[in-house]
């Protein structure tokens, strides 16, 4: 092989590697954005689990008062 050979070669073989480099970064990009997407939704269920715990408390005190007043009139 001569030096030109070589050289066409190692600029084919670089450029393969740079195409698929760049797909490799793309993939990562969207699985990226799909870890960042899926953690936006966790964080938003947990935010509706700590609201509805909240509120099944308060419901939970007013049943509670509700059943100590039967009891007084009782």
């Amino acid at each position: 092989m001569t030096a030109q050979e070589d050289t066409t070669l190692i600029a084919s073989q670089l450029a393969d590697l740079t195409q698929t480099v760049e797909a490799l970064a793309n993939q990562l990009k969207v699985f990226r954005e799909r870890a960042d997407d899926a953690q936006e939704r966790a964080d938003t269920q947990q935010e509706r689990i700590d609201l509805a715990a909240r509120e099944l408390t308060e419901v939970g005190d007013r049943l509670q008062a509700a059943a100590n007043a039967l009891r007084e009139s009782i």
